[in-house]
């Protein structure tokens, strides 16, 4: 049986703990690299083998799908004699099986045809429209008829699409974020690979290009990045960053760039593979796998390797096309991130000005999190003497040595703001929390009918206090994240008012606090909380409560578990 990592079982549980308590279907958010597939195999294996149901993995594209089964049987052999595929590209149309792995192209109008499932799960759930008649709107409709009890868990990296802002809410597929964990604390925990980034000696002046549907148009990004003194200083920038590397992947703007890119990059290194979308899909697998097992160094790609393609050997990112899209910029940064015994960080190069536009990839923020006209702070800077990019808040490079002008003489230059490819930070620190106080805090000036928040007050030495704010009262995403906060340390149901959740936790329906993990970084006002060492839940009871719990029963009064999922 596979042993899931803590945060791994932090996420299985708030599942859970979401399917019980509400009507409606979560999101699990873990970065690219932190481990997905054993959450799945967890869910699939509990649902199958504990509640007797049935279950559906959806993906998107055929890899996608295989990558999907060749990762369950890895993490949880023993389960797969009970899965089956069902995928026109895979040639399969198995509808037996107690867990089926399916591509939503083949299935969207074919739930008749696959029976009765209890719990769809969605791989690279960032991929589901937020509204309209998408193929997995149309599934899922036609699934609720044979079931209506059916539930849908997605899991993904962003938990937002492009620039539409996030993918939950209560009227699209998925409503809310029950679980996430950010790609710093995975990365300071050791699960994921640590990053450095530079960007292009040449910057790239994006300001003539037009945007339609949230994104630069194609044709006008290739022309911009496909000039011939472009293409050959990018190529020979990659080449000297990369001699002592191990496997480069190649972002580009179009299928004549890619061709281009990798043309000149066999002039100094001839293992160069391109993958786009008219490759066939033997000239794909063949050029993944040798790849993958290093024997090509460059692998160059037009939109094709964003989402969920897994290469561990990937020791740089080259990514030579602009996006406005923070999604995507994620998703090409995180080939990156997985560890492998062979490197010890990934290079980011940056020639389309990405890291600059859309500042560190562990605090992106999707359009609909921007305020005002696009004149606020810059995300990072980039170094005039080894194009390094890092927070705005250091004085002197921690690359190079360069020592930046004082901010007087850089008048026109934007604000400072946070980070680089990672918000690096100053320290990251563990201390002891003497004392906990807890109280209800207003926004100063906010309207009477304004939701309020529990802050959490931890002294941590003499006169120094960490706080943060649960958001009790508030709806979506930031209720969500509460909801989490809250199971964490207690066993009573989460409250809906702030004074309620303050009085609760003074009555000592709350465990205790032994440490907290606080991080300073470089440029940032606040420092933040990022970890944290609970005690032991407490047995708190409300006075009035009956000693003994009711014993659950189904729709007909049967007895059930009481660990029974609602399916």
């Amino acid at each position: 049986m596979m042993q899931l990592r803590p945060y791994q079982q932090d996420a299985v549980d708030a599942v859970y703990a979401h399917l019980r308590e509400r009507d409606d279907n979560p999101v699990v958010a873990i970065p690219t690299g932190g481990g997905k597939t054993p959450v799945i195999a967890t869910m699939c294996r509990d649902a199958v083998g504990r509640w007797n149901g049935r279950v559906l993995i959806l993906a998107h594209v055929k890899e996608l799908l295989e990558q999907a089964l060749d990762k369950l049987q890895q993490v949880a052999p023993e389960m797969w004699h009970q899965i089956g595929v069902y995928s026109a590209g895979l040639k399969s149309r198995d509808t037996e099986h107690p867990i089926i792995v399916a591509g939503i192209q083949s299935v969207y109008r074919r739930a008749c045809d696959l029976d009765r499932f209890d719990l769809v799960i969605v791989d690279e759930a960032h991929m589901i429209p937020p509204d309209g008649d998408g193929m997995y709107r149309t599934f899922l409709e036609e699934a609720r008829k044979i079931n209506p009890n059916l539930r849908v868990i997605g899991l993904t990296a962003t938990p937002f699409r492009m620039t539409t802002g996030p993918i939950c809410g209560p009227d699209n597929v998925l409503n809310s974020v029950c679980y996430e964990i950010g790609v710093r604390e995975l990365i300071v925990q050791g699960y994921l690979c640590q990053l450095v980034s530079k960007g292009g000696r040449e910057d790239v002046d994006t300001g003539g290009l037009h945007v339609r549907g949230g994104e630069f148009m194609a044709d006008e990004v290739e022309a911009l990045m496909d000039k011939e003194e472009r293409v050959e200083s990018a190529c020979k920038e990659i080449v000297d960053y990369t001699r002592d590397r191990n496997s480069c992947l190649v972002f580009t703007s179009g299928v004549q760039h890619a061709r281009h890119v990798a043309e000149v990059l066999r002039r100094s290194e001839p293992r160069v593979e391109t993958v786009f979308g008219e490759t066939s899909d033997e000239d794909r697998a063949r050029a993944i796998g040798e790849f993958r097992a290093g024997r090509v160094k460059y692998l160059v790609n037009v939109n094709v390797l964003t989402h969920g393609f897994d290469a561990p050997n990937v020791d740089c990112v080259a990514m030579l096309r602009p996006t406005m899209s923070p999604g995507l910029y994620y998703q090409m940064a995180g080939r990156g991130f997985r560890l492998c015994d062979s490197k010890k960080n990934c290079l980011i190069l940056d020639f389309g000005g990405n890291v600059l536009r859309h500042g560190p990839v562990d605090a992106i923020r999707t359009d609909a999190d921007r305020k005002g006209d696009g004149d606020g702070e810059a995300p990072a800077k980039k170094c005039p003497q080894c194009n390094a990019l890092i927070a705005m808040g250091y004085a002197t490079c921690p690359q190079c040595g360069f020592v930046f002008p004082p901010p007087e003489r850089r008048m026109h230059d934007a604000k400072a703001g946070t980070a680089g490819i990672l918000s690096d930070h100053v320290e990251i620190e563990e201390h002891a929390v003497q004392d906990v106080r807890y109280s209800v805090h207003e926004k100063r000036d906010a309207p009477p009918d304004a939701p309020r928040t529990m802050r959490v007050e931890y002294q941590i030495g003499w006169q120094r206090y960490i706080s943060e704010w649960i958001c009790v009262e508030h709806t979506g995403y930031a209720r969500a994240k509460a909801e989490s906060w809250w199971r964490r340390r207690s066993n009573v149901p989460i409250p809906d008012t702030a004074e309620e959740a303050v009085r609760l936790a003074e009555a000592g329906a709350l465990c205790g606090t032994q440490s907290i993990t606080v991080r300073s970084v470089a440029g940032e006002k606040y420092d933040r909380i990022t970890g944290y060492a609970l005690g032991e839940k407490p047995s708190y009871r409300e006075p009035g409560w009956d000693d003994e719990e009711p014993v659950p029963v189904t729709a007909n009064g049967e007895e059930v578990d009481d660990d029974d999922l609602p399916f």
